[in-house]
Order: C-alpha cells, then structure tokens, then sequence
C-alpha cells in the first residue's frame, strides 16, 4: 500500500510527492512476494491535483515542464507494472488526483467521494488528466467535466466507469482487500501478461488486436503457470503457481 501522506497540502501532486510516488511504485516491483498495489490517501482529499504554488510564473518554463513530464511518466507508468494497482479513493480526487484514479487499473471508492477537473475555472485547463479521463469515460461526459469543472458524485463515477466499486466509508477497506486478496490467489506471471497484453490491444484495431491477442494466448500457454492451470483443472484439483 502507498498513501499519499501530506493532507495539510490536500495531497497535492507537487514535484517531490510526484518523486517519491514513482520512487514507491517502482520499490520491489521483481519481487515474488508483490502481488498487488494499492494507492491510497490520508485526509479528506484523496489528491488535489498539481501543486499549484510550483505552476506559478515565478518557476521558469524548464520547472514546469519537468512537473508535467514527470506526472505523465508516473501515469504511464502505472500500467506498465506488472502488478494490478488499485486506487482506494475516500474523499475529492480532483485534476491530476483524477487522472490519477483513472490511471489506475481497478478504482474503489467510498460514497463520499467526488471527483473533478475543475482547472478550466483557473485558467490551466486539464488537458493531461484529460488523456486519462478521455480513455476511462464516454467522450460527451469527460468533456462535460473538462468543459465545466463540476464534480462527479461516486455513483455517477461508477455508472460512467471511472471506478469500478462504490462502497461505504466504513467498508472501503474491507473491499479493497477483498479484491485484493482474489487477484493475490492468481498466477503472477499470467496476470503480468494479461495486464500488458489488455493496454496493448485497447489502443488498436479490432483485426490487429485479435491477430496480437491470438499470439499472446498462444504465449500463455508456454508458460509454466499457463499449463498448471489447465493440469489442475482436468484434475480437478487446485493449482499450485510458480509465478
């Protein structure tokens, strides 16, 4: 688990928060025992976005850029790890905090929770988080949310598709584990494969995906953990993963 830990500041994504969260995301990533990583918050704010004390005009250009660019690596980044990442939402997620959620492969949240990109109203429209939210909500409702700035109540998120659970607050963590807990008894390998192969095909054409998809299904098989699978079922037993 990650928690974004500095609520005084709303857990906004400044440089350092950006640093330390690519830095976290990265740690133990070979090791056997990782199977799952979750994002979470302290506070009311699940994250405000960018700091925007950093995106002032007295930071140069070359300061700015190093801000975006960062946060577009940590986005891009989360789905290239070959471990799902949840995000634990409990509270506002707001412009690059949004994009954050959407970025993210599973996304739980409790019914308090909101979610927005309100920077159209200080004149920094969120065209990054938008890269994220474009690809997570139908077209007509991200722009309403880029275009307006208003918030996304938890059930409107979930009927839209930027998260996949609402829950309770006091409920939220009991679900997150759950979720948790069934991808843990997964092989590995295979859910590696699988969440590098689904961001592959989702960007392609519907020919090219299956002629790449035929081929990795293909590839599953060789695995180890691809024929235990099979074994164990024919046996009617359960599988015991080498990951």
């Amino acid at each position: 688990t990650i928690v974004l830990n500095n609520p005084r500041r709303r857990n906004a994504l400044s440089l350092p928060m950006l640093q330390s969260l690519r830095r976290d995301l990265l740690h133990d990533i070979k090791s056997r025992e990782l199977r799952v990583i979750v994002i979470a918050a302290e506070g009311p704010v699940f994250c405000s976005g960018h700091d925007l004390k950093e995106l002032s005009s007295e930071d140069d250009v070359k300061h700015h850029s190093q801000v975006f660019e960062l946060c577009a690596e940590v986005m891009t980044l989360i789905q290239k790890l070959p471990v799902p990442v949840i995000a634990k939402v409990n509270g506002l997620a707001t412009a690059a905090g949004c994009q954050l959620v959407a970025s993210c492969d599973i996304a739980v949240a409790s019914e308090k929770s909101q979610f927005a990109t309100p920077g159209v109203n200080i004149g920094l429209f969120c065209s990054t988080p938008a890269v994220a939210l474009g690809r997570s909500l139908p077209r007509k409702v991200a722009l309403e949310m880029l275009f307006t700035g208003e918030p996304l109540s938890a059930q409107e998120a979930l009927m839209h598709g930027l998260v996949s659970k609402v829950v309770p607050e006091n409920k939220l963590e009991e679900e997150t584990m759950k979720i948790s807990q069934k991808i843990c008894e997964s092989s590995k390998s295979v859910l590696a494969l699988g969440k590098a192969t689904f961001y592959r095909q989702i960007t392609q054409d519907l020919d090219t995906a299956y002629k790449m998809t035929t081929k990795v299904m293909v590839d599953n098989l060789t695995l180890r953990d691809g024929q235990e699978g099979i074994e164990a079922f024919i046996q009617k037993r359960k599988p015991v993963w080498s990951h």
